[in-house]
């Protein structure tokens, strides 16, 4: 990562099981959606194996700049997917930025 790129990283939990088909769907489909928008740099799918943190999951992605990183928070797919599917299946998150 170069110094001025950003590590966005949404951990989350879901409103279905860990090992739900609903869960898998959730995780391809933002896989699929999100890395597509052409900022997006390294997107990754995690899951949580830390008994110390209360998330299931993990989205990490970098960006090249603060530009970057808000053309991809303006994006369309990316509010669409938030209105449509984050809103309404995720229970709860935390957001962490990164930068070096």
């Amino acid at each position: 990562m170069n110094n001025g790129a950003i590590r966005h990283m949404a951990l989350f939990t879901l409103k279905y099981s860990v090992g739900a088909l609903e869960t898998e769907a959730f995780l391809k489909d933002g896989a699929d959606i999100l890395s597509a928008i052409p900022v997006v740099q390294n997107f990754e799918v995690l899951r949580q194996v830390s008994a110390k943190c209360e998330y299931d999951f993990g989205f990490s992605m970098e960006f090249e700049n603060q530009e970057a990183y808000e053309t991809y928070n303006n994006y369309p797919s990316h509010q669409t997917f938030v209105k449509e599917r984050w809103d309404t299946e995720v229970v709860k998150f935390q957001e962490i930025d990164l930068t070096k």
